[in-house]
């Protein structure tokens, strides 16, 4: 690791300044878990490090009525899996933070962090976006608001100019009648990064399917919505013949790549099954 200078600014708008100033030559830095071991193996080299841990109020979860989730970008990953306002208000959220990677990882990484990496094979990124979350970001100039399904623009890219800075992430509150759960598929158990995560969220009446997102991540280069298989499951009762066809419309739907960790060919065939076996698990429905 090479010798930087460690910048503390006081808030999140002079951080953006710390970076417009210092440009290619500067790094922000949240929970570490990324930059911390680029830095070791000498991939990066900036002479700036901006250091976001001394910018109160980045660390804190509300619950707004009417509105839902608000979580500071600082917030760790493990706050956000046992903080009693997400497992009251959206267990679906609490649950996937308790499955990201090991508990040194959940203990250092934020969930801000992890979604300005722009890591593909990740968990958060998919479950926020089939919950229809989005991110506050403060740049030099201004704040505004993007819907995280236009976030991740490509592979380990996102829609964030070099100065901005993401402070919230928003998930709005769940409808009486909604429900949801998100699902990953690793090969071994040795593995922490998922080969595919689904997330599904629907609104229904008994089997009847009245609203539904649903979105798949780690097998493709970013993650995102499936719309062909939202829209086949309008309206329709749903029975486990319904599921194995919408299965099938996702895995056709979804673009999975190939690498060293699966082909893309076993990638949709784990897209199909995840996909299946999740929807059968949100509408209480059994499959084989």
């Amino acid at each position: 690791m090479r010798d930087f200078e460690l910048l503390r600014p006081e808030s999140a708008a002079e951080a953006s300044q710390m970076l417009h100033r210092h440009g290619e030559e500067s790094r922000l830095l949240a929970g570490g878990t990324a930059l911390l071991l680029a830095l070791r193996q000498r991939l990066l080299s900036p002479p700036y490090v901006v250091y976001l841990g001394g910018v109160r109020g980045l660390d804190k979860i509300s619950f707004v009525e009417g509105e839902g989730l608000r979580i500071g970008a600082l917030t760790r990953i493990a706050d956000v899996a046992d903080h009693p306002l997400v497992r009251k208000h959206c267990p679906m959220l609490a649950s996937m933070a308790g499955q990201v990677a090991n508990p040194q990882v959940r203990s250092m990484a934020t969930l801000g962090g992890n979604l300005c990496y722009g890591d593909p094979a990740s968990d958060p990124p998919t479950c926020l976006i089939a919950l229809g979350a989005s991110v506050q970001v403060t740049g030099t100039g201004g704040d505004r608001v993007i819907a995280l399904e236009d976030f991740f623009t490509d592979y380990y890219e996102t829609a964030l100019a070099p100065a901005d800075i993401v402070t919230e992430i928003r998930v709005p509150a769940f409808a009486n009648d909604a429900s949801g759960l998100y699902s990953r598929f690793v090969k071994t158990r040795a593995e922490h990064r998922p080969l595919v995560g689904v997330a599904i969220v629907v609104r229904h009446e008994g089997a009847a399917c009245r609203w539904r997102r649903r979105a798949v991540g780690a097998s493709t280069p970013i993650p995102g919505r499936l719309p062909r298989a939202e829209t086949f499951l309008r309206g329709k009762e749903v029975s486990a013949a319904v599921l194995e066809e919408m299965a099938d419309i996702a895995a056709d739907e979804a673009r999975p790549v190939s690498d060293f960790r699966g082909t893309e060919e076993f990638r949709r065939d784990m897209i199909r099954v995840v996909v299946r076996r999740l929807a059968a698990d949100v509408f209480g429905i059994e499959t084989h």
